[in-house]
């Protein structure tokens, strides 16, 4: 395996792992605001924190889907 290859794959491994762990941050996130609109609390900074995971869950994404250009980004002085 090359290392264009190598790297490819780690990224795509980087990028689910990223996924990955935002999904609980995301389903904690939006039980504390159902949680908190049921118990009419004031609205206060109960969206930050599934909005930035749902931020961390679009990088991993991206870092899926654009991995090849990354990797070619990373070793474009290196011949296949």
């Amino acid at each position: 395996m090359k290392s264009k290859q190598l790297a490819n794959v780690l990224i795509k491994i980087l990028g689910l792992s990223v996924v990955v762990h935002s999904i609980p941050g995301i389903i904690t996130g939006l039980f504390t605001m159902v949680r908190a609109s049921a118990s009419r609390v004031p609205p206060g900074d109960y969206w930050f924190y599934p909005v930035s995971s749902v931020a961390l869950a679009a990088l991993g994404v991206c870092l899926i889907v654009k991995s090849r250009c990354l990797a070619d980004f990373l070793f474009k002085n290196e011949d296949e």
